[in-house]
Order: C-alpha cells, then structure tokens, then sequence
C-alpha cells in the first residue's frame, strides 16, 4: 500500500508543470494530424463518386462555356433528347438581318393593291388562258401576297415561280425563318398559288395553299446560291437581297425543307482508297445505350479522326435503347440518318460507312500492303498515335463496362487538345421538316408549355409537388400570367392522355403532337424516305423521334414555359438536385 503513491506519481509525471507545454504541442499536432487524413479520406471519396452534369442538357449558350472549359468529360446518361450543332449557333447571325420586305419588292406601274395588270390589254377571249407564271408580274405579285399573308416570319429568298398543277396555279418557293426565331436555322417552303384574270386583264391571288403544297417548285439546292456572295439576286433565278460580307469563312446554317441527298459516300477508285488513312472504333459498350450517351462517344471518336486528320469508318446501324422502344426491348438495325443529318456531316467531314470500308479492304489490302495498327487500351491518346503511318488505325473495346465506353479516350489530358466537332452533327432535316410543318400549321404564331408526368409525377419520394403542380387546374393557375387568353398553345408532354388537359380548352386553343400524325404515317413524305433508306421496309416513328419533334415544336413557341423552371420547384432530377444552372 506504502508503495502506491509513489507509483500513481511515476503514471502521472507527465503532467507535472514542466511537461505541460511539450504535451500540449503533441496533442496539436496528433490533431491537425487527424485532420488531414478525414480531409483526404472525404475528398478521395467525393472524387471517385462525383459526376458532373451532362453538358449536352444545357441550353445552348451554356454548352458553348462547357466546350470553351477544361472542366471533366466524364458523362452522365440521362434520356433527354440531345443537343446537337445547330444548338450552339447564335441566332444573331449576319445573314437573317437581310429579309425581304415588301419595300424591295418592284410594284408595276399597272398594278394595284394585291393585283397586277397584264401587258396585254386585250384579254377577249383569253381569260382562261393559262397563267404566265414566270413573268415577272406575276412573280411580284406571288412575292406581295406571300409577304402580306405570312405576317410572322421573315423571307430572305424567293425562287422563281413555276406552273402548278393547272392553268390558273402557279408554285414559287422561299426561304424563311420566323421572326422571333430562336435557332439559327432556315427554312423552305414551296406553296401552290391560284390565280385568277378577270376580263380588264387583271390578275389577283385567289389562294395560297398549305405548307410544302407547290412541290412543282421544290428544287434541289445549288452549291453556289445567287446573291450570297454580294450581288443581288436576279429575277431568272429568284429574288434575294445581298447578305453583308464577313471576314472568313461563312457559316454553315442549316436549310430544312430542301431535298435531303444522303446517300453513302463511296471511294472515287482504288489508289484514292489506298492512299487514304482512316480510323475505326470496335466493340465496346456504347451499344443500345441512351441517344445522348452515344452521341457523346461518337463525338469523341469523330473528334480524335479530325485531329489525326483521317477518315472515320463509322457503323451507321444504331442500337435504340429499350427506353425509345414501344416494344419496352433495345432493338437493333436502326439507321444513323433517321435521327442525324448525314448530308450535312459527309460534305462536312470525312467519313466512310464501314459496310462498305471493310468491302473495299478486302479487296484491295493485300494489294496495296495497307496495313493496321491496333490499339486495345483506350489510355493510349491520341496524340500518342499522331506519328502512326499504318492506313488504318484500329481502337478496339473490351467489355469492362466503364473502361469499354469510347468516350473514355477523350477523358483525361486528351480533352484540352481534341475538341468535340459539334458543328459537324446536326439533327435529321427530315425530323425537323415535321418540326416546321406543325409549326407553320400554327402559322409560326403559338405559346408553348412543356408538362412533365409520367413516371416522375407518380414518385411523390424524388418529386413530391410534380404531380399537384402539373395538375389542370395547377396549370391554369400558372400560366394565367404568362399566356394570353384565346391563344393558340401547344402542349409538349408525355403525360400519354391528352384528354387530361381539357380543362385548358376553355382559355386556349390547345395542340398536341398526336393531331399531326400525318407528318409521318403511311402516306407522308418521311415515311417514303425512311423506307427507302431502310430497304423499303417502313420505319416506326419511335419515342426518341417523337420526343425530339415534341421538344423542338415547344423550342419554337413564341413564350416558352418549362416545368422545372415555371411550373414547380421540385428539381428536374430530384430532391435535393437543384443547381443554379439547371
């Protein structure tokens, strides 16, 4: 007993006075130490399970600052219809400030408002003769009509007018926009024109018939448009006002509503193919994966071949992901050109379908001695593979779900040096010639809502107000102070019955993309056009091309109102996933 003090002191020596300042500066440290570690141990934990939002979901302005930055390239698939080129265009470009008004249009000194006097003074007998529609006369007349009866777009050419289907009609076309357009895009438009003479020679335009009526003048477009280049247009070639010239190179708008020629590009001979370099992607696990998630890889490998400056072999057979599918299954054989403007990508870039690739290969390889370099780890860069002479280099993907996806090559140092080419896709002229034709059914003059249900409005957990705030009576709440009564409003939804929002009927004349169906059934021009890429057999109009067309419809609306900006605050992705940029 005598001899425990003595040991309780030696225990606690070292808290005498003197050790006091030594242990205090331990314990710091041990601290501070303690601290780095959960600090290291939390950010290797954000670091492996942060994603960042997809930029492809992003208005467009914003994707532009996403492209221009050096933030991650790692994706995040979602079912959003994507972005394409067009998207990243301003719509101030130089060429929409030049439209035609009816000040530029020539008034003949025998014509009055909304009519024309022929030459020819002496009309007996001749009044059921048939109309000259080339002449000039009648080409002003046709032009002030067009101009005086579509009062919400602007012209900036009109083609020559053509006879129509009878000795009173006349077809012209013109390129147009509308005048609050938002995307930097033209379209064409080719109507039918009646025309009547009355006995003192007279000409009036009876009628103007519906969009893409004329199809007389639907004329393929010419490489060298009169009056682009600075010179006004002419009369034997249509009517156009001089675009003001820009330093460089004009930019590429698109044009929807010209004939689309997408046709498979072909190797001009046997030395053109043996003097070319080209670049192929294989295998991996992009396949039926979601439209925005293949467009990001696509991008990446389109991207590395204009850099290597080589040809890509791309597989123009898609895979549509089970969510686009009325069969509820990833179904195979769907064609690159339903959904993308390949015209557009094969003037723009060089590429090569690899049916036809792998075709000319076999014939020709062992001749020539074209030889292939494979590269089976996609953490080889492409700037390590510049020096390559091989004809053909081969990036071949395995199926480790994560390191198999394409896009994975343009990760990592890779994306501050090999740029997306975004300008070079565009979506599908077909699907957006529907786009214009509901659009200009509603003479380019309607409010749009777009009102999400579905599946998000029955999980109250993720969205617990969706499904109030979208309701009909939460919507006519809504947009009393942002749509006008009595106009027309077109519903972009995938709430599947429309019946739903019949309440609205009583404020405002409703659309819905089911009354056009038209556009695409068995005796539309589209339906024609796919079959026949499709080997005549038809194509469905699937759920991706259907919320593509639902999506660009409510683009084009002159007053736009989002869900997940207007109509609710629950976030787009979920509780607690709001961001300031979404």
């Amino acid at each position: 007993m005598l001899g425990r003090p003595s040991i309780l002191l030696s225990r606690t020596g070292s808290f005498r006075p003197e050790n006091l300042g030594q242990n205090a500066m331990a314990m710091i440290g041990n601290l501070c130490f303690t601290i780095f570690v959960l600090g290291v141990l939390i950010f290797t934990i954000i670091a492996a399970t942060y994603q960042p939002e997809d930029p492809l979901f992003h208005p467009s302005e914003k994707i532009t600052n996403f492209l221009a930055s050096k933030s991650n390239a790692t994706f995040r698939a979602d079912d959003t219809v994507v972005r394409t080129g067009e998207d990243f265009l301003g719509a101030n470009q130089t060429a929409f400030s030049t439209f035609i008004n009816l000040n530029d249009v020539d008034v003949p000194e025998t014509a009055d408002a909304g009519s024309v006097t022929e030459n020819n003074l002496d009309c007996r007998g001749k009044i059921d003769d048939p109309i000259d529609c080339p002449d000039p006369d009648v080409f002003h007349l046709l032009m002030r009509a067009a101009i005086e009866k579509f009062k919400d777009i602007h012209f900036y050419r009109f083609g020559k007018p053509v006879r129509g289907l009878n000795d009173s009609s006349c077809h012209m076309a013109w390129r147009f926009r509308p005048k609050e357009g938002k995307t930097a895009t033209f379209y064409k438009d080719y109507r039918s024109f009646v025309v009547s003479r009355s006995e003192n020679c007279t000409l009036d335009v009876v009628s103007i018939g519906d969009y893409h009526s004329g199809g007389n003048a639907r004329k393929r477009k010419r490489k060298n448009k009169t009056g682009f280049d600075g010179t006004p247009g002419k009369l034997d070639e249509g009517f156009e006002k001089a675009t003001p010239k820009t330093e460089g190179e004009p930019i590429a708008l698109p044009v929807v509503g010209e004939a689309v020629n997408d046709s498979l590009p072909v190797v001009e001979s046997e030395s053109s193919f043996g003097n070319g370099k080209y670049l192929i992607y294989s295998g991996g696990g992009d396949r039926c994966k979601s439209m925005s998630h293949y467009l990001w890889s696509f991008m990446c490998a389109l991207g590395e071949a204009q850099y290597l400056n080589r040809t890509l072999v791309m597989d123009l057979s898609i895979c549509l992901s089970k969510i686009y599918t009325s069969s509820g299954v990833d179904e195979e054989g769907k064609d690159f050109r339903f959904y993308f403007d390949f015209e557009h990508l094969k003037d723009s870039a060089s590429v090569l379908d690899q049916v036809q690739f792998w075709s000319d290969w076999k014939q020709w390889h062992k001749k020539h001695r074209l030889s292939l370099h494979l590269v089976e780890d996609f953490r080889i860069t492409p700037m390590k593979l510049s020096g390559v002479q091989d004809t053909l280099i081969m990036r071949k993907f395995g199926s480790v779900e994560l390191d198999s996806y394409w896009y994975r090559v343009c990760e990592g140092e890779t994306e501050s040096v090999v740029q997306r080419p975004w300008h070079l896709v565009w979506k599908s002229r077909r699907l957006m010639d529907i786009v214009s034709a509901i659009s200009s059914r509603l003479n380019w003059d309607y409010d749009s809502v777009h009102v999400v249900r579905g599946e998000k409005a029955r999980n109250r957990e993720m969205w617990p107000h969706l499904a109030e705030d979208t309701s009909p009576e939460a919507l006519l709440s809504s947009l009393q102070d942002k749509i006008d009564d009595g106009r027309n409003l077109y519903i972009a939804t995938n709430e599947p019955d429309t019946s739903f929002f019949d309440p609205l009927k009583d404020k405002y004349s409703t659309h819905f993309l089911h009354e056009y169906k038209d556009l695409w059934d068995e005796n539309s021009e589209w339906y024609a056009e796919t079959a026949k890429l499709n080997n005549g057999n038809p194509v469905e109009f699937d759920g991706y091309m259907r919320s593509s067309v639902d999506t660009e419809v409510f683009f084009r609306g002159k007053k736009q109102v989002e869900t997940f900006n207007d109509l609710t605050k629950d976030c787009k992705d979920g509780i607690n996933t709001c961001t300031s940029s979404s």
